[in-house]
């Protein structure tokens, strides 16, 4: 299954690199928005503009819209903050199921981007127990790191 990694670089792309590590074989797609020397050897990644709640999210669109049209992933994954979001809408919009992890730093309340996926993912999960109570929808299956 071909699946689009989305992630901001950072403590979200040090957990969807955990996560990647319990995927097993895969065709993976990276989509970061700045460089990162943490991506694995050899990977497939593309670089988006890096948006700060600001005009470059719409750009973001655009710029993941024309990687899933070259791509076409069957699936998004992400660990979140910038590049999610806009990579989510892109994703319903395409019919491609969004699965979101809520990044390890968020143990008592969901980020912003994790309010904002809440409505975009089809699968949500958070990383902490006490995260699950506050957020009954969510699933808990455990940390990843």
């Amino acid at each position: 299954m071909k699946i689009a990694l989305v992630s901001s670089v950072g403590g979200h792309l040090t957990d969807l690199r955990a996560l990647v590590e319990e995927l097993g074989e895969h065709d993976l797609v990276w989509i970061v928005n700045d460089e990162s020397p943490v991506l694995p050897r050899g990977a497939r990644a593309y670089r988006i503009s890096h948006a700060e709640r600001d005009w470059r999210v719409a750009w973001n669109i655009v710029e993941v819209a024309a990687i899933f049209a070259r791509e076409r992933p069957a699936l998004l994954l992400s660990t979140g903050a910038g590049p999610a979001v806009p990579a989510a809408l892109v994703a319903r919009l395409a019919g491609i199921p969004v699965v979101y992890v809520e990044a390890s730093c968020a143990v008592t309340r969901l980020t912003l981007t994790g309010k904002m996926m809440r409505h975009l993912s089809d699968a949500f999960y958070v990383q902490w127990r006490q995260l699950a109570k506050q957020a009954p929808w969510a699933r808990y299956v455990g940390g990843l790191l």
